[in-house]
């Protein structure tokens, strides 16, 4: 059914680890299959890619047919090399008009380029995907797109892009009218045909995009009431951003069990009148060419009730809780931690983790103070707890708060701390031309901060965090983050931050005496101290424990693995592992985590209640006090 669409454009995303990568790859086969005569090109917009993990073979930037479909090619796009080369393209004359909207002058602005930029991967994708259709280089484009909230960042960027565009047209114009007035003309440069260009390929781009007859999102999900909940508030988001619905398709689902055939109906009752398909739970992991091709005749559009199938009884089971397993999660309020980071690829369980390891450390240590707090844009914190929560913290027992950060109220807070005085500094004051005032620098910098600034959640997590720790009110936080490519960047940002504010002061000393501004240097001097405090903080074993969180799959542990080598290079301790979904007798290979701590959580008894797994898990996961002495981890 999806192979014989019509479209060019074909994006999967959702909830992370409901197999967007896999059906993403299953689809782009059967659409090369059933098309010979067309150029498929697989592309992934993760930071942390898996399509080789899914596909079995090596993936990188550089697009690659597939052995037995040369009408196939795959590609993982890589951020930063795809920023080098839009440097090379169009680094000079972008360098000339922040030169002309600002006191800086050109070579100034170099070692931005070096720095990491909020945003980067969505931004980068977004243009690379917008050159691949603009020139044709293949038939139909099926891309596997980031978990479901950092895929909306990436259509926000267009709306971004447009006010960049708008103020460096203004920057354009104080350097037009500047000209005019004192050489009495003016003859168009290289920064008007770039700035005509871009406005061009971003309409072209978006007209694509948001046309129903040649593009369409199809969302993936699974028969749980967390994965329903994020899907309904993620189709609801693309409908304001104008990205048409192409439909759903729900994975793994078990057709006998009644709570997936409850979840079912209310996935198609979302579906805005577009296609809902359901895929069958696999009694094994589909990677690899065969086992893929095996995959994709099973994807069936959903026609309730299910044929053939009657529903189990299976209310009895909700009350079957399984028994803990040794070793568990020692006591980290005992232990003194602060800090307790929870990670790993989307959809292995991270929120339920986080939720259950708060409640249980809350109902263990009712002196202490607690907070729960889940920095992923795509927030579940509260679905887990069954329970809405937002920015302001709610109070779910005596001592233990729950907060869904939201990147818009910490954003207007930033903005009114440093964003405004820094866009008034870019922008310069004073009269210039013999009393002519220009008001394209001030405006068109303010334009910018104004903006929603897509990409930035890190960061602004990265604050919100600062000032917890820094009140010093909770004797632990627990963080449930994003996916593996994202947590990577919050755990960047100390870094990224502290390379731009560094930058601000090198500009400001060679500057001051134009810009003055003693005052608001001052405030970003403390805040790039804050910064690096936190910094010390995270690599400190100490005072933060980085908990990951696996499920026993091939792609999910090739994740694992390279985030475990990626904090150790980082300087980051991790001494535990999840395993999510333990089956007996089925345990992780031993050399893969061979400095870690395996902890194995059961699968969880169903239940229509999500606090009711929350609930099991904490009694599974925390070590029992009787026994915490015999299994403490010493911090590396």
């Amino acid at each position: 059914m999806l192979a014989s669409s019509p479209h060019q454009l074909f994006m999967f995303s959702g909830k992370g680890g409901v197999g967007k990568t896999t059906l993403s790859c299953g689809f782009a086969r059967q659409l090369a299959q059933q098309h010979p005569a067309e150029t498929v090109l697989l592309l992934s917009t993760d930071p942390a890619h898996s399509l080789g993990d899914v596909l079995l073979i090596a993936v990188d930037n550089q697009p690659t047919p597939l052995p037995d479909l040369p009408n196939m090619q795959v590609r993982a796009l890589d951020a930063a090399a795809l920023l080098e080369q839009f440097r090379a393209d169009y680094g000079t004359v972008l360098e000339l008009l922040v030169e002309r909207g600002s006191f800086v002058e050109g070579d100034d602005l170099s070692p931005v380029w070096d720095m990491g930029w909020p945003g980067l991967n969505e931004l980068m994708a977004l243009l690379e995907i917008q050159r691949i259709l603009r020139d044709r280089e293949a038939d139909r484009v099926v891309v596997d797109m980031a978990p479901s909230g950092h895929t909306l960042s990436l259509f926000a960027l267009m709306d971004f892009l447009d006010t960049l565009l708008e103020a460096l047209g203004q920057f354009q114009q104080k350097h037009r009218t500047l000209t005019e007035t004192l050489a009495g003309r003016y003859t168009p440069d290289e920064a008007d045909q770039f700035i005509q260009d871009m406005c061009h390929d971003l309409e072209q781009g978006r007209s694509l995009i948001q046309d129903r007859n040649r593009a369409a999102c199809w969302v993936v999900g699974i028969p749980e009431p967390m994965s329903w909940a994020e899907s309904d508030r993620f189709i609801t988001a693309l409908g304001h951003l104008g990205v048409p619905l192409g439909g759903l398709v729900i994975n793994r689902v078990i057709p006998a069990l009644a709570t997936h055939r409850q979840v079912l109906a209310e996935f198609v009752a979302i579906a805005q009148g577009q296609p809902v398909l359901w895929v069958p739970a696999q009694v094994s992991e589909p990677v690899g060419a065969a086992a893929l091709d095996a995959l994709m005749p099973q994807v069936k559009p959903l026609d309730l009730p299910l044929a053939g199938e009657q529903p189990a009884d299976d209310s009895s089971l909700v009350h079957q809780w399984p028994a803990p397993l040794l070793p568990g999660l020692e006591d980290f309020v005992a232990a003194g931690r602060r800090l307790i980071v929870v990670g790993g690829k989307g959809g292995v369980g991270k929120t339920t983790v986080s939720a259950a390891l708060s409640w249980g450390l809350a109902e263990r240590h009712p002196e202490a103070n607690l907070r729960v707090m889940s920095i992923d844009p795509a927030h579940s914190l509260g679905d887990a707890f069954g329970q809405p929560l937002s920015h302001e913290p709610t109070l779910l027992r005596p001592n233990l708060q729950a907060q869904e950060v939201s990147a818009d109220v910490v954003l207007d807070q930033f903005r009114a701390d440093y964003l405004w005085d820094l866009a008034d500094m870019m922008a310069g004051d004073g009269e210039i031309a013999g009393g002519i005032q220009l008001a394209y620098g001030p405006d068109a910098w303010r334009q910018i901060v104004a903006q929603a600034l897509p990409g930035i959640d890190e960061m602004l997590s990265l604050i919100t965090v600062m000032d917890l720790l820094e009140r010093n009110e909770q004797q632990l936080i627990v963080l449930d983050t994003a996916p593996t490519g994202h947590l990577l960047r919050f755990l960047d940002m100390p870094t990224a931050l502290g390379d731009w504010l560094g930058w601000i002061f090198k500009l400001w000393i060679k500057y001051k005496d134009v810009v003055g501004r003693v005052e608001f240097m001052g405030r970003l001097r403390t805040l790039r101290q804050r910064v690096l405090a936190a910094q010390e903080k995270l690599k400190d074993p100490q005072y933060t424990e980085f908990i990951g969180v696996v499920q026993n799959q091939s792609a999910i542990l090739a994740e694992a693995s390279r985030l475990n080598h990626t904090l150790y290079d980082r300087g980051i301790a991790q001494r535990y592992i999840v395993h999510n979904r333990y089956q007996s007798g089925l345990d992780l290979p031993a050399e893969l985590f061979p400095h870690q701590c395996v902890v194995r959580l059961a699968a969880l008894a169903p239940s229509p209640q999500s606090f009711d797994q929350v609930k099991q898990a904490a009694h599974l996961l925390l070590t029992p006090p009787s026994t915490a002495q015999a299994e403490v981890i010493s911090p590396v």
